[in-house]
């Protein structure tokens, strides 16, 4: 196009000049100063070829300058002869005459196509949606375009039209909140389908289509929004309560813990006591053993099952033998007492002139 601007400009130049020379020769008159006072007249002939010059400038001026075509890059231009498409061109400057040559051009870039439009789910909620679409169009095809569409803006009319169409069947099938719980899937799933039903017909390429934002009604997001609520609520009131089985039962394992340590305390308390008890059992059977032995009774030792010394006294018979036991008895209570003693005097209880010596009972030793 900058081409033919200077062109135009040159040839513009060149019949003004040609113009004003063939107006000079007409008119009897130099362009210039005339020699002396004596004016020179020019010849007809000359002033003939100036003005032929001059419609031949002007004849150029009209048919050269407007045949230079600049078809800029991200554009593709549809070249009609006389209305007919018949060739394209890309990125460049062409020369077509321009009275039977005429230039159509179209955006081959990246196109971003905004969609709004209402739309109803399966459960017959209503939503607007808001799409984009990224679409090019296939250079190689801008005759065809021209030839069904007649341009861009038709065709981008189609397009919209096609994926309104086909996101609203997608949407159709699932319900509304199965629509706000999966939309990152629904999403893709829109775009197959647009991209499937805008094929080879249409003469573009599809790069992408994203549903970005799906709006129901006030009514129907106030009840998801009391519904999620009331999930929250439940979901709050679950963890409390699992919350309160979980410390319920660490209560109860420390308890059974506690319960558990009392037991086998208690187990080694009575165990305790129980060596204990059979240890003084052991030693006061040594001492009757011993004490019988001093008072001249017969001590018969043999070794029992469990390799225990096993100790058998002769009493004697009869009345002799519980005498027998029972002096042995009483000595050594009176042992046990003395080995508990605290060094006071014991009681005495005087009854109508009898007195009684009140001595405090040891614990009875195991015979």
């Amino acid at each position: 196009m900058a081409i033919g601007i200077i062109l135009g400009i040159v040839f513009a130049l060149v019949c003004a000049g040609c113009i004003l020379a063939t107006v000079c020769l007409v008119s009897g008159r130099r362009p210039l100063a005339s020699a002396g006072n004596r004016r020179v007249t020019k010849k007809p002939v000359a002033g003939g070829i100036t003005g032929a010059a001059a419609a031949c400038a002007f004849i150029l001026f009209l048919l050269v300058p407007f045949s230079f075509h600049t078809v800029q890059a991200g554009e593709v231009a549809v070249v009609k002869h006389l209305g007919e498409a018949r060739n394209v061109r890309t990125a460049g400057t062409y020369f077509d005459f321009w009275v039977t040559e005429s230039y159509e051009k179209y955006d081959a870039k990246v196109q971003n196509l905004e969609i709004r439009s209402p739309a109803y789910s399966k459960d017959a909620q209503t939503m607007d949606i808001v799409m984009t679409v990224q679409y090019q169009i296939d250079t190689s095809k801008a005759i065809e375009i021209a030839t069904n569409y007649g341009g861009l803006e038709t065709l981008s009319g189609k397009i919209e039209s096609v994926t309104i169409e086909k996101t609203k069947s997608v949407l159709s099938a699932y319900s509304a909140m199965e629509i706000i719980e999966t939309r990152a899937s629904i999403s893709p799933k829109v775009e197959e389908v647009v991209k499937k039903a805008i094929d080879a017909n249409y003469y573009v390429i599809v790069n992408t289509v994203v549903l970005t934002n799906i709006d129901f009604s006030d009514a129907f997001e106030k009840t998801v929004e009391d519904k999620m609520i009331a999930e929250q609520e439940k979901l709050k009131a679950q963890y409390e309560k699992e919350t309160a089985i979980i410390n319920a039962e660490k209560e109860f394992e420390v308890a059974k813990k506690q319960a558990e340590a009392k037991i086998e305390v208690a187990k080694a308390d009575a165990e305790a006591q129980k060596l204990i008890a059979s240890a003084e059992a052991y030693a006061t059977k040594i001492k009757i053993v011993e004490l019988a032995r001093s008072m001249g009774y017969t001590v018969k030792e043999t070794v029992g099952a469990d390799e225990e010394p096993v100790y058998e006294i002769e009493w004697g018979t009869g009345t002799e033998a519980e005498a027998s036991k029972k002096l042995l008895v009483n000595y050594l209570q009176y042992l046990e007492y003395l080995s508990k003693w605290d060094g006071k005097l014991p009681d005495v209880m005087m009854n109508e002139g009898n007195g009684t010596i009140m001595i405090p009972t040891p614990t009875n030793p195991t015979t």
